[in-house]
């Protein structure tokens, strides 16, 4: 059976997810929704989709299977409610929602409506955790782990100048901690599970919007920080540190390379003391989200373990939010 896709937005994570989802023959964009026709009408141009929307309950009537929703963070749950109560799937992107509430009330709506729910997050499900995952054991205990994401966003430079684009608007439920700290937390808690501490440092731009911020997050016998930023950027990896070696990740959202490398002394037969892992990165990894969304649907599963990684991970952040004043 070949899954029709609906699409809630036209942003240029939609025309990636659109991207995806031509390399997967179960699955078709069959709708578009925006709130301007001319947006809907250029993207459907681009990817082929033969109806265009601006009013969202005709869009969810018009027979989706499934949705993905790629609109602002303020009204994912909203959004996410009416179609599931419609029993279509929801895929949506990250962040989940605005906070654990909101998620928890999505992921009991799902549940009764008997339909799959499923965060966009690309590192749950790209082959290089599961690499990670793998090689834990060989560096030993681990006693720390930094995963950092600083990219300089596009639109700074537009808000440096005075004009604040939705991306830098809180009012639209964003800040760094939801748009970018998210990966480095969410992969964190998936890694090593809840933390039992969080303290947190956040850096404010004029307007109240989070710039950038650093999450400690505390662990029995270690000590794991999540590194984030959309107004400066850094080369440096993501790190996991063991006892016995180290783990390095070029990057924490889209992986390319990830490396081995064991402590002095610490036993390595039949391994080499730096080894390159054996990462095989898709173009475009968000085809691994759809297609493990797919298999969810096929198998009716609608309870997964990919719901409390996303839970967990808005619980993180509505202390980080607390503690830095980070307000809607």
């Amino acid at each position: 059976m070949t899954v029709k896709f609906g699409i809630i937005g036209t942003n240029f994570i939609s025309d990636e997810f659109c991207g995806a989802l031509a390399q997967i023959p179960d699955a078709e964009p069959c709708a578009v929704y925006s709130r301007r026709q001319e947006t809907g009408a250029a993207f459907a141009s681009r990817h082929k989709i033969p109806q265009v929307y601006t009013d969202y309950e005709d869009f969810l009537d018009s027979g989706p299977d499934a949705v993905y929703v790629a609109s602002p963070n303020a009204v994912h749950c909203c959004q996410t409610l009416q179609a599931l109560r419609r029993k279509i799937h929801v895929l949506f992107e990250k962040i989940m929602a605005v906070n654990a509430q909101e998620a928890d009330a999505m992921i009991h709506c799902a549940r009764e409506n008997k339909v799959i729910l499923l965060e966009a997050m690309r590192p749950d499900f790209d082959p290089a955790y599961d690499l990670i995952t793998a090689a834990l054991p060989r560096i030993g205990k681990v006693r720390r782990a930094c995963f950092e994401y600083c990219q300089y966003s596009s639109r700074y430079d537009s808000f440096r100048e005075g004009v604040i684009q939705n991306a830098f608007n809180p009012r639209l439920g964003n800040a760094a901690v939801m748009d970018i700290g998210v990966y480095c937390i969410h992969s964190l808690i998936r890694l090593f599970g809840m933390p039992r501490g969080i303290r947190c440092l956040s850096t404010k731009l004029e307007n109240g919007f989070e710039g950038s911020g650093t999450v400690l997050m505390e662990y029995d016998g270690m000590a794991a920080e999540a590194v984030y930023s959309k107004i400066t950027a850094s080369v440096n990896p993501s790190v996991i540190q063991g006892e016995d070696g180290t783990i390095t990740l070029d990057s924490v959202s889209r992986p390319r390379h990830v490396q081995l490398y064991l402590r002095e002394g610490a036993h390595r037969t039949p391994h080499s003391a730096t080894e390159e892992l054996p990462l095989h990165p898709a173009q475009n990894n968000m085809i691994y989200e759809i297609m493990e969304f797919l298999r969810l649907i096929d198998q009716k599963q609608t309870d997964h373990k990919y719901l409390q990684y996303s839970l967990d991970t808005l619980r993180v952040i509505d202390e980080v939010r607390r503690q830095s004043e980070i307000l809607f």
